[in-house]
């Protein structure tokens, strides 16, 4: 067998693969755009798959695939295609989607490879010869009927994203938030000073820190959630304009039915399809969520990076466990590299929000987003990259990581932001006297007030009572 074949599109013959189940119009794109060398994410090539198949059980329903259109179906045709469909969204194809990222910005490119791959395997089901010209489920009339790469693109930019949310992100930020809880509750004893400014602060107990983390986790869980909301709108059913040309009045809202059917994710039909086709606000939303969600895990790592800080010259108050050999010059040293390594990454989704912000105010014109293509594996390599972090942080450090009492309680008694509990008792001028006595004589504040008899022993125990300063009192 040689080693490529002649296919023919309406621009003439090209030479394609032998084997490749895509056709032309794929091969024209693969030698048109040899840019990056990054296909599309294997989550949009199967969301498009499942778009292909609500299409195909709409068109069906309606009675346009079997209908008196050109060379309608029987119900054997049918059943191929919807198997072809299926087994693209199911990723049993994956090898079959070449097209780089940076094509044309539609996404029309990878569209048609798309409808190729599926009308030649629905052939292969059938029993029919697949290499020939003659396709008895044909890749634009079949595949593609009542639908423009300019609505169905960004529906499966859509429904890629908002699975990738609900399968992956949330729940690996629910996992994080669980293992932070856990430790507060842990930790919840255990008394330390706080910091303000990088300055020494009143104390507080290390549960009560770790609890905050875990709250800005859990805030984080509602705003990937606002993020998959974001995208609930689906342009199918708008084709080439927004106006609907040549599908079926119902056929946007069916689709959009067997799609939240399918992933039990809420999709809705577009409530205006002009501004759906024209438009990627909701996808500039959706990233713009994941942006804050990125803030906040580099914080989280941030903070726990510093108050791992040691082993001895350091904080040093949070142990974190030892993952690898951190240098290759100094012996025994160990680096908080899951820290550093969620740093990165929540780095990394601050830029592509840059990308996603200009690829949506500038790529719409009139009817139409030309950015499309990098908007949707730019919003997925996010999403990506962000749960899969967190799932590593989870397991390889936040699950696992301590305490280490003894510094944490060494630094509270040595604060002179001790002397904050005696404002009440002593007022705001005097108390400020004695911080600074404190600093000069290297005292500490209790040292001073046993000696200048500030308070009886017993107030002055009650006033300086670390415990009692984590809480409000009555």
């Amino acid at each position: 067998m040689s080693e490529f074949r002649t296919e023919h599109d309406s621009m003439g013959d090209v030479q394609v693969p032998a084997k490749a189940y895509y056709g032309a119009q794929t091969q024209r794109a693969v030698d048109n755009f040899p840019i990056s060398g990054w296909a599309l994410p294997t989550d949009l090539i199967h969301a498009m798959g499942l778009v292909k198949y609500a299409a195909a059980i709409a068109n069906r329903d309606v009675g346009k695939l079997t209908g008196t259109g050109k060379k309608p179906l029987n119900d054997k045709q049918v059943d191929a295609l919807l198997s072809a469909c299926r087994e693209v969204a199911e990723g049993k194809f994956d090898n079959e989607f070449p097209v780089d990222v940076f094509q044309t910005g539609s996404g029309t490119s990878s569209n048609m490879n798309v409808n190729e791959v599926i009308s030649n395997r629905a052939v292969e089901i059938l029993g029919d010869d697949r290499f020939s010209p003659e396709k008895s489920v044909h890749p634009n009339d079949h595949v593609n009927m009542g639908q423009s790469t300019n609505d169905t693109f960004p529906t499966s930019i859509h429904v890629a994203v908002a699975v990738s949310i609900q399968e992956n992100l949330i729940p690996a930020l629910e996992k994080f938030a669980g293992s932070l809880a856990k430790k507060a509750a842990e930790w919840d004893k255990i008394i330390k000073i706080g910091r303000t400014h990088l300055a020494d602060a009143t104390p507080l107990r290390l549960g009560q820190e770790i609890g905050g983390l875990a709250r800005q986790i859990e805030l984080s869980i509602g705003r990937a959630e606002r993020a998959r909301d974001a995208v609930l709108e689906l342009p199918v059913g708008g084709t080439a304009v927004g106006s609907g040309i040549n599908t079926h009045p119902e056929f946007g809202s069916r689709v959009a039915k067997v799609l939240a059917d399918e992933t039990g994710i809420a999709f809705i039909e577009a409530v205006n399809h002009f501004e759906a086709n024209a438009q990627r606000d909701g996808l500039v939303e959706c990233h713009g969520q994941l942006r804050a969600i990125a803030s906040t895990l580099f914080n989280v790592s941030n903070n726990l990076r510093w108050l791992s800080s040691g082993p001895r010259c350091g904080f040093g108050e949070v142990v974190l466990p030892d993952r690898q050999p951190g240098s290759s010059i100094m012996p025994g040293k160990v680096n908080p590299v899951m820290c550093e390594s969620m740093m990165q990454v929540a780095a990394r989704v601050m830029g592509n929000d840059q990308a996603i912000a200009i690829s949506g105010a500038t790529g719409g014109q009139f009817q139409l987003n030309i950015m499309m293509p990098v908007m949707g594996q730019t919003t997925l390599e996010s999403i990506t990259l962000l749960a899969n972090v967190t799932d590593a942080f989870v397991e390889f450090c936040s699950d696992d990581m301590h305490a280490h009492p003894d510094h944490c309680e060494a630094a509270v008694e040595k604060s002179l932001s001790m002397v904050t509990s005696l404002n009440p008792y002593i007022g705001y001028e005097k108390a400020s006297a004695l911080a600074k006595e404190a600093f000069k004589t290297g005292k500490t504040i209790r040292e001073l007030c046993t000696e200048q008899n500030v308070l009886p022993e017993e107030e002055l125990n009650k006033a300086l009572d670390p415990m009692s300063m984590t809480e409000p009192q009555a």
